[in-house]
């Protein structure tokens, strides 16, 4: 990924993870209101599949889209960038904010490290 979506391209995109697949008129359905026009849908999506980011299958004359970028990859890619631009390229800078910040409690972390090490 080297980009960050537009807000619309991340509501549509966040649909398709969500549905696996879907026509304009379903992501549009899925959109929260206000709804777009369903040709800025349409746009969008054409243009997210001009970036390979989503693709289609073709159905007479309709496309069906499914997303070739990967929700987990963008989710690494965006807190990949946040750790970078606002602490300072540092992960325990992020956990210290969520700690002192957001009032997250440090054995529930301590949990999280546990369940991590089992895993790997």
């Amino acid at each position: 990924m080297s980009r960050i979506l537009t807000p619309r391209e991340e509501e549509i995109m966040q649909v398709l993870w969500k549905l696996k697949k879907a026509f304009v008129k379903e992501i549009l359905d899925e959109l929260p209101g206000p709804k777009p026009p369903y040709n800025t849908v349409s746009s969008v999506v054409r243009k997210l599949e001009s970036e390979n980011l989503v693709g289609h299958n073709t159905y007479g004359n309709t496309h069906q889209y499914y997303p070739i970028l990967q929700k987990s990859n963008y989710r690494k890619f965006m807190i990949g960038r946040m750790v970078r631009n606002y602490f300072s390229g540092s992960p325990e800078s992020l956990l210290s904010h969520f700690v002192k910040e957001e009032n997250i409690d440090v054995e529930h972390f301590r949990q999280i490290l546990d369940q991590i090490k089992e895993e790997e």
